[in-house]
This record gives structure tokens, C-alpha cells and sequence, in this order.
């Protein structure tokens, strides 16, 4: 009896274990402090709307600007690094940006990553990026936590939340994450 207990248990636990893997693709870090529902993200900015500039500070002390990636094809990806969710995207996030980064699209000559962080610990920040490889250059953050300004511009009330942006700057697709980001990107694709 207590064997069949135990094999009991065994199973319960993995497929809890399954259920809640599964549902990480879906999850997303909230902001505690809005009170917007979570179907309101993003709310304000529309497919075919011009992408706002984000212009803000690498880890390096350097201005990176959304607008001098004109012409390529960009995923905004609003995250940081205690985001979870966010952390568990990644790796999906640097094979697909190994994949498409030299291709050519309808409307954009290659494929780039605009990764704004709402950390608010600049090491912590720095460690996510090494620890994921990210390693695309456009790295930036204003160290605000939820009061990043870009996160406030896009309307971002939980993370991971991303935005892609074709070669002129309009904003095509919201909240792509697993194998959506690749297919559309593939659907893009000249």
C-alpha cells in the first residue's frame, strides 16, 4: 500500500510539474501597483502605430535610440531580470535572434533586439544579460523599476511584454512569445 502511495505521489507531482511548465509560456510578471487588467496592456498603442522613441542608457553609460535601428526589423522586449517568465523567454529570444538576425524581410534588412529592463539594480541587471547571453547590443534601462519611461510610454503593465516593429518603425505585432515570435518573423520573411 504505502508503495502504491508513493507512486501516487510520484505521478501527482509530475503532472502538476507538467501543468505548471506549460502554463510559463503564458504567465507574465504584473505590476502590483496598477490596477489596469491585464487584457488593458498595451492598450494605447495599435498595430500600425508608429513605435514611440525610446532613447536610454546601455550599461555602459551609452544613449542607445529605438530610431537608429531604422530599416531593420526590431523586437522591443520589455523585461528584467527578477521577472521569471521573463528569464525562462530568453533563451527563445537569442535562438530566434541567431536565426533571423542577417535576414531579409518585406519591410526590414535584418532582425534586432531593443531589450528595456525595469530592473532597478544595475549588477542584477548586467548578471541577467551575461547569464541568458544576450547578446545583442541594444541593452538599456533607466534603473526606475515600473516607472521605466519607456514601460510608462508603451503602457507596459507586466513583463515579459514585447512590441516587433518593422523597418519603418510601425509596430506590426504585440506580446509575441514561444515559437509565435519565429513563425511571424518567418511569415515576414522576403
Amino acid at each position: 500500500m504505502k508503495a502504491l502511495k508513493g507512486i501516487l505521489g510520484a505521478g501527482i507531482i509530475a503532472a502538476v510539474a507538467v501543468v505548471f511548465t506549460a502554463s510559463q509560456s503564458t504567465y507574465s510578471v504584473a505590476n502590483p501597483d496598477l490596477e489596469i487588467e491585464a487584457n488593458d496592456q498595451m492598450a494605447n498603442l495599435g498595430i500600425g502605430d508608429k513605435a514611440p522613441e525610446i532613447e536610454m542608457r546601455d550599461p555602459q553609460g551609452n544613449i542607445r535610440k529605438l530610431s537608429d535601428l531604422k530599416g531593420k526589423v526590431v523586437l522591443i522586449d520589455f523585461w528584467a531580470s527578477w521577472c521569471r517568465p521573463c528569464r525562462m523567454e530568453n533563451p527563445n529570444v537569442v535562438k530566434t535572434y541567431n536565426e533571423y538576425k542577417d535576414v531579409r524581410f518585406k519591410n526590414g534588412d535584418g532582425f534586432e533586439v531593443f531589450s528595456v529592463s525595469l530592473d532597478q539594480n544595475k549588477v542584477a541587471w548586467e548578471n541577467g544579460i551575461k547569464q541568458d547571453g544576450l547578446i545583442w547590443e541594444n541593452h538599456v534601462s533607466d534603473l526606475q523599476y515600473w516607472r521605466n519611461a519607456a514601460a510608462r510610454t508603451y503602457n507596459v503593465n507586466s513583463i515579459p511584454a514585447t512590441f516587433l516593429i518593422d523597418g519603418e518603425g510601425n509596430i506590426i505585432k504585440k506580446n509575441l512569445r514561444g515559437p509565435a515570435l519565429k513563425n511571424t518573423l518567418e511569415v515576414l520573411r522576403k
